[in-house]
């Protein structure tokens, strides 16, 4: 059974070392692979000198190195964690052991409920993990406790059915709604975390990519709840229609007098709209239905082919 620790790095001279130093220690079975995205540093010499095995992802982007660790990759058991040495290794062989005896398709990290709020100072940070947290949870109807950790326990069928979009640090929401929608196995343990070391230097942009993680909460609720989507939005049309409508029938009923007909015309076409809305929200919701049933069945091939090939 074969573990692959995969590491995606960009500038991580400081720590990248020692993360692959002490994965080497606790995981020595393991094929540690560092995805170097453009490090102006020597973050790749210095993983290459600590054992690792070093690939290279040019496009810049978590996201993008991610996609192409997966791709490039093949093994039982995946672990990624960020290079930058906040998560503890030793925590690794549990993840392992989930992945492994098939408890789990994705395992997840979670900081929050451990040492996070303690040790990271930077409150918009904090206060962003819940709000993502918070908006993941109550629409998705789960209860996660971390969804933006970085570091995560992979199964094969995850990795290689995982059709990633995000082209940046939106993966790991990206990663958690995926895992809830296709009814993978998800499995959370609390870990330790600590802050980063001085002189290495976080490259989260607190408010830029806070709005790209909002805009993917945004596309992921429009992708994979659809009827929910769009039954909003029909309801914020006929509220629009409804306010401005309530006055006109007001004075017909007092004056006999039909007023405004431009904008009852303008009403009616809104109205209009909204039915229409809805009933793309409906297919949308029948063809999701249809792709959740190819998705099982190619989940099933899937397993088929790694059994022939064992």
């Amino acid at each position: 059974m074969k573990t692959a620790i995969l590491v995606p790095c960009y500038n991580e001279s400081a720590t990248i070392g020692k993360v692959v130093s002490d994965f080497k220690k606790v995981m020595p079975h393991a094929d540690i692979y560092v995805y170097d995205n453009n490090s102006t540093d020597g973050t790749d010499e210095i993983a290459r000198n600590a054992g690792a095995i070093v690939k290279y992802e040019y496009k810049q982007g978590k996201g993008n190195v991610v996609r192409s660790m997966f791709r490039d990759i093949d093994a039982d058991c995946y672990i990624m964690v960020d290079g930058d040495d906040t998560y503890p290794a030793e925590t690794a062989l549990e993840f392992e052991k989930l992945i492994l005896d098939k408890k789990a398709d994705m395992v997840i990290g979670d900081r929050l409920s451990s040492t996070y709020f303690e040790e990271n100072d930077r409150p918009f940070h904090n206060t962003g993990n819940k709000m993502v947290r918070k908006f993941i949870n109550t629409f998705f109807k789960s209860d996660l406790k971390d969804i933006m950790t970085g570091m995560r326990g992979f199964s094969y069928e995850f990795v290689k059915s995982f059709p990633i979009s995000s082209k940046e640090f939106e993966i790991e929401t990206e990663m958690s709604v995926f895992a809830l929608t296709k009814n993978f196995k998800i499995v959370e343990i609390p870990i330790e975390y600590k802050d980063r070391i001085e002189g290495s230097e976080s490259k989260l942009n607190t408010y830029q990519d806070g709005f790209k993680v909002i805009r993917m909460i945004f596309s992921l609720i429009r992708n994979q709840r659809p009827l929910f989507f769009f039954s909003i939005a029909t309801l914020v049309l006929l509220l629009i229609a409804g306010i401005h409508f309530v006055p006109i029938l007001i004075k017909y009923y007092s004056t006999g007098l039909v007023l405004k007909i431009p904008t009852l015309i303008m009403i009616a076409m809104v109205v209009m709209v909204a039915a229409m809305t809805f009933f793309v929200g409906v297919i949308l919701h029948v063809l999701k239905k249809q792709h959740a049933d190819n998705f099982e069945h190619h989940l099933i091939i899937l397993n088929e082919l790694r059994k022939k090939d064992e």
